[in-house]
């Protein structure tokens, strides 16, 4: 708010940077809204009639601008409970005044090049994430396609497990603060789940497409799809994990599933919401021996096999 201190700094930076000024808060305020991630840096002053520089503060970390425009905080108050509060509120730098034009120089720059770094370091990352989507995408329509070519019904199966898988982990997240599942790890188990009925593949046409039930040594084929799944997928070194979406989504809790018997926390939990969101899809959508099931009859269905078909813990976030 000190217009002596703004026509100095002015002066100080005016020849390598465009300079906006505002005499207090509110105006400061004003110029985020206007100009956005557009502003490289702010010079914040502490001490504001009507809204101080921790106002100000709060407000860009309540809307997240403050991940995006550093600060420098100036001000001749030293304390170091102003300090400290000032850095938990995310301030870049804190200049005690009266401060040197020299330091003030050197600081700015020194921000403003290590934000662009890490700008430019962000674009890269939201492209390679962008790319991997686009990559994981691909994978589950070829699949979706292969499997509609050798079982019309189930031509959406394989992008909805897909997408109520990535719902559940969503739910998950927010619901409980015991996982913390990373971008790359929600990425992998939903890709996983993308991939969970490759082994469909190898079971003969006659096979997956009868019309009536199954005999004992033809649902034993069926049966088969986990491990031969698991055996396509154990191909790829660099995320074993798929493996376990693949081989163990037919497991139960209570130990009755299919291939290897598991119970209980022996499953993965890849495979234990993967496990969900198939019976979810399955139940939520027209088979030819029945028709798809009420909303309401799917939740009571899936509460029900809590604890025996389902791991209690995941299925609770339905």
């Amino acid at each position: 708010d000190s217009e002596l201190n703004r026509d100095m700094l002015s002066s100080i930076l005016g020849g390598d940077y465009s300079i906006l000024t505002a005499r207090g808060g509110k105006e400061c305020l004003d110029m985020l809204h206007e100009y956005g991630t557009g502003i490289s840096l702010m010079l914040l002053d502490i001490i504001m009639p009507g809204c101080s520089g921790f106002d100000v503060l709060e407000y860009m970390n309540r809307s997240g601008t403050i991940s995006d425009i550093p600060v420098i905080m100036i001000s001749s108050e030293h304390s170091d409970d102003v300090m400290n509060r000032a850095y938990e509120l995310g301030i870049s730098d804190y200049i005690s005044r009266p401060f040197d034009s020299r330091v003030i120089c050197r600081r700015v720059n020194n921000i403003i090049k290590m934000n662009m770094k890490q700008r430019r370091l962000t674009e890269l990352l939201s492209t390679q994430m962008k790319n991997r989507e686009r990559r994981d995408k691909m994978i589950v329509d070829i699949l979706r396609h292969i499997v509609e070519f050798r079982n019309g019904e189930d031509e959406w199966h394989v992008e909805n497990v897909s997408k109520i898988t990535e719902l559940l982990l969503t739910s998950l997240v927010k619901r409980t603060n015991k996982y913390h599942l990373t971008w790359e790890e929600r990425r992998t188990i939903t890709l996983a789940s993308s991939l969970h009925d490759i082994g469909k593949i190898g079971i003969p046409d006659n096979i997956i497409n009868k019309p009536g039930k199954l005999t004992d040594e033809e649902f034993k084929v069926i049966k088969g799809h986990t491990l031969t799944g698991a055996k396509i997928l154990s191909e790829i070194k660099s995320a074993p994990e798929l493996i376990y979406g693949a081989k163990y989504h037919h497991e139960r809790y209570d130990g009755k599933g299919y291939p290897c018997g598991l119970k209980g926390e022996e499953i993965p939990e890849i495979s234990a919401i993967i496990a969900v969101a198939d019976a979810y899809d399955a139940m939520t959508s027209n088979r030819s021996y029945r028709k798809l099931l009420p909303q309401e009859t799917v939740k009571q269905e899936i509460e029900k096999g809590l604890g025996t078909q389902f791991n209690p813990k995941w299925g609770k976030i339905m």
